[in-house]
């Protein structure tokens, strides 16, 4: 018989083999694919350390800035377009671009720098004229503000100036 299970990711009730995996000697699944990828990209955000609660356990945002600094600007049209398909995704709070920068804030507990990453390669597919590698890249190769073992789990400042 299957058992139902909570997906640590989204808190729905999955069977318990529906995209299962082993983390840590434990049993996981998740209701997606997406939700599987989020988990073991960054497990302590959902399951914690021992003694400490994971900041998705309290309900709390993990919230990561990127600054990208494009090698050619994005025109008015261009920006909408990746503006609007950043937005799309789950997980995203705010995007500002201003001409060859763009600023991406959003929370590592809903969506992984990876999952940008794809969109974004995805959007410059959809730009053409080379924005597929120029957009990836520019994602990939920036550091993060905040590292994962010093997580910010409150908006202390506002990413987008």
């Amino acid at each position: 018989m299957n058992e139902t299970v909570e997906d640590y990711v989204c808190h729905m009730q999955v069977p318990s083999t529906s995209f299962a995996t082993k983390y840590a000697g434990g049993d996981y699944a998740f209701c997606s694919a997406q939700c599987k990828e989020r988990f073991l990209a960054n497990p302590h955000l959902y399951i914690g350390f021992p003694g400490r609660k994971a900041p998705g356990q309290e309900g709390k945002q993990v919230i990561k800035c990127r600054r990208l600094l494009l090698s050619v600007p994005l025109d008015m049209i261009q920006a909408e377009q990746v503006k609007n398909a950043l937005l799309e995704m789950m997980g995203i709070l705010e995007i500002c671009i201003d001409g060859d920068k763009l600023e991406i804030q959003y929370d590592l507990i809903q969506v992984t720098a990876e999952q940008i990453a794809d969109k974004l390669a995805l959007i410059g597919a959809d730009l053409g004229g080379g924005w597929v590698e120029r957009l990836k890249l520019a994602f990939i190769n920036n550091l993060e503000e905040i590292e994962i073992n010093s997580l910010e789990v409150e908006k202390k400042k506002k990413c987008c100036h």
